[in-house]
């Protein structure tokens, strides 16, 4: 699949780590460190714009390091970037950590993801097909 981008950043474009990586790394585009404190949470940018095909998305996640290592995360996991978003690529980004993080220009906070989707069609019903589990909602498999 072909993406166009447009680079605003001096990092590198987002390349995958592997052949078979899904996600590429997002870094942040910043003049000045940014400092987050315990439980703060912030945007930072990443000087990238892209246009997604329609009938597909961006969907950007945590990086596991980042989170495991650090205690910093993606808030709205995962954030979809629609195909018809121009903006710059930006991710919300929270320290739930109990010491501050100072995230530097070029790191890697994110990652991100294209992914299919379709649109759904709504048919009104009154009533669904009935199945095993039914209302059954949070824990009702046994799990």
């Amino acid at each position: 699949m072909n993406i166009r981008i447009v680079n605003k950043s001096t990092n590198e474009l987002p390349q995958y780590g592997t052949k078979a990586s899904a996600g590429i790394d997002l870094r942040a585009n910043l003049v000045n460190d940014v400092i987050m404190k315990p439980m703060e949470r912030t945007i930072i940018p990443t000087g990238l714009f892209m246009e997604i095909p329609v009938g597909f998305e961006a969907q950007v996640r945590p990086r596991s390091g980042l989170a495991i290592k650090k205690g910093v995360t993606v808030l709205n996991t995962p954030g979809t970037i629609d195909a018809d978003y121009r903006g710059e690529i930006m991710i919300i980004l929270i320290n739930l950590s109990n010491e501050s993080f100072v995230v530097k220009h070029g790191e890697r906070i994110a990652q991100m993801v294209i992914a299919a989707h379709e649109q759904a069609e709504w048919n009104l019903v009154q009533d669904l097909s009935e199945t095993d589990r039914g209302a059954g909602g949070f824990g009702s498999t046994g799990v």
